[in-house]
């Protein structure tokens, strides 16, 4: 009697690739691997600055970079994550589900539409807020929950999750400037 094959799901097989966590890390969106793209100076100094801002305001909530995540049949890798830290795995490896905050910045050769349709997706998952900043604009989209996005500029308050405060657009945008 002949065995059958066993099936693998396109993102198990994506997902035992050696070298998805390569740099810049590989994403599984829509049934195809794509990888990020190299982060710019002002790209990388500003998600630095924002995980240390947010990180420095709570012990609830923990701000990670470029953490994987498993939002089947996505794996997407945002920029910056925001979790509970009781959802936090104790083991190494990849987050399991949508994170509680999403935050994406936008690189100069990254198709809007396609950041938009990752954050859609963990936001029908279980994100509960979501960022797009555009450092050329000056502005950050900002999705909660089902609502609608709003597009916010200047001195705009930005909406955070738990006790975090004092952040605005301008702000915000002013991280990508700071060493």
């Amino acid at each position: 009697m002949a065995q059958s094959p066993i099936t693998t799901s396109p993102l198990a097989a994506f997902l035992n690739q050696d070298d998805i966590d390569g740099s810049p890390a590989w994403e599984f969106i829509h049934g195809q691997a794509q990888q990020k793209p190299m982060p710019t100076l002002f790209h990388s100094r500003l998600q630095r600055n924002l995980v240390n801002a947010i990180n420095a305001q709570t012990t609830a909530y923990e701000a990670i970079q470029e953490l994987r995540c498993i939002v089947p049949p996505l794996s997407p890798v945002p920029d910056i994550v925001v979790v509970l830290s009781d959802r936090l795995p104790e083991t190494d490896g990849p987050l399991q589900g949508a994170p509680d905050w999403l935050i994406e910045i936008r690189s100069s050769n990254q198709s809007t539409l396609e950041l938009q349709a990752k954050i859609l997706h963990c936001l029908a998952n279980g994100t509960q807020l979501a960022w797009l900043i555009d450092i050329q604009r000056q502005q950050i989209w900002v999705w909660q929950g089902a609502e609608l996005p709003i597009i916010c500029a200047g001195i705009d308050p930005l909406p955070t999750l738990g006790p975090l405060d004092g952040f605005a657009v301008d702000a915000v945008i002013a991280l990508a400037q700071q060493r």
